[in-house]
């Protein structure tokens, strides 16, 4: 694999992995390697000094499109990630992903999403760390599989180690409507929110990851994950959209009206 920048790049070392969203608790629990704090994204421009455009390299055999930074647009206060026929790097596919320069620990992690269509594609929001930053592989994921878009699959590895995969029936179809995916990340309780209702808690330290981590968002496509994505098939250019992404560190107070936390303070 090929990078322009090694501390950006990011490796999956199994099908399943991907997207996500985070974390609040009562009492705080200090971090190590966090750098990053509170913040809310609305896209009025893409803020470079927050967010790292990935462009020049895929992430393994398994991905058909490679990182371009043409993939990547602010439309309306919307950030669109794209992927389309486009010969980019050795790969036939162009597709959009952009990802923190700072690392987030415990707290609440919110996006308000609309995936990509088609079988073989991934509309991801999650949150990683891994060996490319000397740092075990952990990761919290949202993703919604085109192959299937009335649900989410949420899933969280820890040290390389996943297998924790559940998935979560939407209402509609999640390339007709935006969605709103928060997941809530604590020491010793992870919470996982679709839409303001709680979806999933998992209170098993062995499977909450313990490392402070980047947040990505990524539309990207497969031709040989068949089993978990579908297979790939592609009848034209299709794109993700976000309106909003935030993150509000563990203790402090909600940042924005929709919040997950003002509504549960």
């Amino acid at each position: 694999m090929k990078t322009t920048s090694p501390a950006a790049k990011h490796t999956l070392t199994a099908p399943l992995i991907a997207l996500a969203l985070i974390a609040s608790g009562s009492s705080a629990v200090a971090q190590t390697g966090t750098g990053g704090g509170s913040f809310v994204e609305e896209f009025d421009r893409l803020d470079t000094s927050r967010w790292y455009v990935s462009d020049g390299w895929s992430n393994g055999s398994h991905q058909n499109c490679t990182w371009s930074k043409r993939q990547v647009q602010i439309e309306n206060g919307t950030l669109q990630l794209g992927f389309e026929a486009a010969e980019a790097g050795d790969r036939k596919f162009a597709c959009g992903e952009i990802q923190t320069r700072a690392r987030y620990g415990h707290g609440t992690y919110e996006v308000r999403m609309k995936a990509g269509e088609g079988s073989g594609r991934n509309s991801a929001f999650f949150t990683y760390i891994g060996p490319t930053d000397k740092k075990p592989h952990d990761e919290i994921d949202f993703e919604v599989l085109g192959k299937n878009l009335d649900q989410v699959q949420l899933n969280q590895y820890v040290s390389g180690k996943g297998g924790n995969e559940k998935l979560v029936s939407l209402e509609e179809s999640a390339d007709e409507v935006f969605n709103d995916f928060a997941f809530m990340w604590e020491e010793g309780r992870l919470r996982y929110f679709v839409n303001g209702e709680l979806v999933h808690e998992v209170t098993d330290a062995s499977k909450i990851p313990s490392n402070p981590q980047k947040i990505f968002l990524s539309f990207w496509g497969s031709d040989n994950l068949k089993n978990w994505m579908g297979p790939f098939s592609y009848e034209g250019p299709r794109t993700m959209e976000v309106e909003r992404v935030a993150f509000t560190a563990q203790g402090d107070v909600c940042q924005f009206p929709e919040s997950l936390l003002c509504k549960l303070d």
